[in-house]
């Protein structure tokens, strides 16, 4: 969708795109990367930036394990799903932002000031079952749903009016919808309940982050 859209917004509210609005409201500098390999740390070192590791290690791809990182940190995430769609999206040169929950209303008024009557895509990322195959996540799609509610509707397509509809439907709930998505009890079982509530957070005052190049930049 890139080529075809003056705004691509990417959304993983669990978690790649919630890690990175917690991250930067710490004022850190974070770098997406598309590799959970040992690629990720030769990267992470040639940065000289921390490097997100697997849920239950600090720093993590876990966004409650991000909530005291140090400020003004620099930090690599890598993420097969929200973090290979944003660097597939700025090898195109298009304004590429990490949307979620918690910043919901902030990306929507960022796109209407600066990028009034353009093509604006939003990418509700997923998930992936074992095999690689892509596996569709609610969370993304009540993500997507969040931030273009705050549109005018006829100029919406239908399927991004079906997202708002979701949305609509679990914005009052969102904790207990997203507990009970497959990727909720997921990481409620896996025993990281505390991602799922900060990620269902709707905050109305935020800030947002458009990436430039591999880095985030902060408005």
């Amino acid at each position: 969708m890139a080529p075809l859209s003056n705004v691509v917004v990417i959304i993983d509210v669990l978690s790649f795109t919630t890690c990175v609005e917690i991250a930067c409201s710490r004022e850190a500098l974070v770098f997406p990367y598309r590799y959970k390999d040992k690629s990720a740390d030769r990267f992470a070192n040639s940065v000289n930036a921390l490097l997100a590791k697997e849920r239950g290690q600090i720093p993590s791809l876990s966004p409650n394990s991000l909530l005291e990182l140090t400020p003004k940190s620099r930090i690599v995430l890598p993420s097969p799903n929200g973090s290979t769609c944003t660097v597939i999206a700025r090898e195109s040169n298009v304004c590429t932002i990490a949307g979620c929950l918690r910043n919901a209303f902030a990306v929507s008024n960022y796109i209407k000031m600066n990028y009034p009557s353009k093509v604006v895509s939003v990418v509700a990322c997923g998930e992936q079952w074992s095999n690689g195959t892509l596996r569709p996540a609610i969370e993304d799609w009540i993500g997507v749903g969040a931030i273009l509610s705050q549109f005018e509707q006829s100029t919406l397509s239908s399927e991004a009016k079906v997202a708002v509809s979701a949305f609509r439907h679990a914005e009052h709930d969102l904790r207990d919808v997203l507990m009970s998505c497959s990727t909720g009890r997921e990481l409620t079982e896996k025993g990281f309940p505390e991602d799922v509530s900060v990620a269902s957070d709707h905050l109305i005052r935020s800030i947002i982050f458009v990436f430039k190049s591999l880095n985030l930049h902060k408005f």
